[in-house]
């Protein structure tokens, strides 16, 4: 089973490990923001995925959900930050598949006691 997850993975080539410690490396921010846009693209090429393994055509799924595959088409872009659950249980459930939430501790965070 494939799980999404949304973690402070760095790049594995050595021009993006550059890249990554020249500009992100180190300031909590930045790697916030970098955490998030890897959890979009991940989300992103997940949906795409589904689709292309059910054989379908972004307006095929755009049909089974019932919006336009414009929308179809923008949840597929990794650089799209509006996902919504429920549209994501739309697709999912188009699919025959739901979407399953785990929440786990964040590394380096101190817990609540």
């Amino acid at each position: 089973m494939s799980t999404l997850k949304a973690t402070k993975r760095k790049p594995r080539s050595p021009a993006l490990k550059h890249l990554y410690e020249k500009y992100v490396g180190g300031d909590l921010e930045q790697e916030a923001v970098y955490a998030e846009h890897l959890a979009n693209a991940e989300l992103a090429r997940r949906i795409r995925d589904l689709r292309s393994a059910a054989g379908l055509s972004q307006r095929e799924l755009a049909q089974r959900v019932g919006t336009s595959a414009s929308v179809i088409c923008r949840l597929e872009d990794p650089q799209y930050h509006g996902h919504s659950l429920s549209m994501l249980q739309r697709i999912t459930a188009a699919l025959g598949k739901r979407v399953v939430i785990q929440i786990v501790p964040l590394k380096g965070k101190p817990q609540p006691v």
